[in-house]
This record gives structure tokens, sequence and C-alpha cells, in this order.
């Protein structure tokens, strides 16, 4: 099995993260990371860097589908 390894900027980003946020995003994080952090696999800054990371991606894919549904729609109302 391949161990998922955050960046070194989302390492450096969950390190600035408080305390009441972490624990939103680990509330947040998916069941892989949170099964890898209680199986003492991933520090907590670890398992909150790759949450980070997967949010970010994830937000990026949805704003280039919105963009292209935008698009589409645009070019319905010109015909």
């Amino acid at each position: 099995m391949k161990l998922i390894v955050p960046s070194e900027e989302y390492l450096e980003k969950a390190k600035l993260v408080s305390n009441e946020e972490a624990e939103r995003l680990q509330a947040r994080m998916r069941g892989k990371f949170s099964r890898r952090f209680e199986d003492k696999k991933l520090s907590a800054i670890e398992a909150i860097a790759l949450q980070l990371q997967f949010e970010d991606e994830e937000l990026v894919e949805w704003r280039q589908k919105v963009s292209e549904i935008r698009a589409r729609h645009k070019d319905k109302q010109k015909d």
C-alpha cells in the first residue's frame, strides 16, 4: 500500500492552523486519513496537511466544473 505524504507547503499550512480549525478539519477528514492517524501511521499535523491538500484539490476541480457549466450556459444563451 502506498503511503501518501503531504507536501512541505501543506505541512507548513497545517502548523499554522488554530486548534479550533484543526478540530474542524479532523471532523471533515476522509476515512483513509483518519484511519492512518488513528493507527499512528500519520501524525496529527500530517493528517491535517493531507486534508488541507485534499480540500484544495477538490476546490480547484469544483471551480473548473463550474467554469465549464457557465461557459456552456453562456453559449446556449447566445443561440
